[in-house]
């Protein structure tokens, strides 16, 4: 049978490949473009489970808000070049809009949320894999609600916060985000520190202190100065506010009668242990497998 131009055109729009695959799949099936169509899934699936064992660290972090109510999601990609590829990036923007929709941030049920016209999430990211030759994976998300404001800041696409108020406006709350993406903070107060953590700073100070000679008494006013110190570096209220280091997070939403109700930060790749590759390296190894091959 021979295959049309306007029948590889209609199998592009209903898979998103790529014209030579879409005419090969279309030979294979004599012309049915509903078993063209399969054999593509069936062989972009093989190919996610191909890829599926690839470290996936790099990619985008996205947010989007509707009204009272914030998503911030974490798609990844092997490298950078496929972050920026644009259907990578309406991946990733489809996916938050499908979590903020849903109301879920399950990432097994994201992946059977409904996306362009009734593709699945899982069906998009599968095609996506196939498409750019990487490894793409839904990471996380978290959906924020109820609050009297709202504020959220990107950096690039590698970093994003989301902050809510009780309190405040929601020009506070981006300032505040804006923060958060660029400190890092543990937690909002002291009341949200680990114990544990706590413990072993004091535990570190006080053998640090000891080592000085001073009396027990002066140690203690050591340590207690140095934890202190720590929970102002560590936490939200205690830092010096990047937009004016003159005053803490803390002053600053205390002049606003305004308090941190929550503050979600993520950072892509992070926690992901991502293997370090010698270009060099890679490079000699394989101009040494074709030496072994000649």
């Amino acid at each position: 049978m021979s295959i049309t131009a306007s029948m590889v055109k209609d199998l592009r729009e209903r898979t998103g490949a790529g014209m030579m695959e879409c005419k090969r799949a279309l030979v294979e099936s004599d012309g049915d473009l509903d078993a063209a169509a399969e054999a593509m899934r069936t062989s972009g699936q093989a190919k996610a489970d191909k890829k599926a064992g690839r470290v996936a660290a790099d990619g985008k972090v996205v947010i989007i808000r509707d009204g009272d109510r914030a998503v911030i999601v974490e798609v990844n990609s092997e490298t950078d070049f496929v972050a920026k590829d644009e259907n990578f990036v309406a991946f990733a923007d489809a996916v938050a809009v499908a979590a903020l929709e849903s109301g879920t941030t399950e990432v097994s049920a994201i992946a059977g949320q409904s996306i362009d016209g009734g593709k699945s999430v899982e069906e998009a990211r599968t095609e996506l894999i196939a498409k750019v030759g990487e490894n793409i994976s839904v990471r996380r998300a978290s959906i924020v609600d109820k609050a009297d404001s709202i504020g959220f800041y990107t950096h690039g696409a590698r970093i994003g916060a989301i902050v809510t108020l009780e309190g405040g406006d929601d020009d506070l709350a981006r300032d505040i985000a804006m923060h958060v993406a660029a400190t890092n903070p543990v937690c909002i107060d002291e009341s949200g520190v680990p114990a544990e953590t706590l413990e072993t700073e004091r535990r570190i100070f006080s053998e640090q202190a000891a080592d000085s000679g001073k009396p027990p008494e002066i140690i203690e006013k050591m340590v207690t100065g140095r934890v202190a110190k720590f929970l102002k570096e560590i936490t939200l209220v205690g830092q010096p506010f990047v937009k004016d280091p003159d005053q803490t997070v803390g002053k600053l939403l205390g002049a606003a009668g305004a308090s941190v109700k929550s503050f979600i930060r993520y950072e892509v790749g992070e926690g992901i242990e991502k293997k370090e590759e010698n270009f060099a390296d890679e490079v000699m190894k394989q101009i040494e497998d074709a030496k072994k091959a000649d």
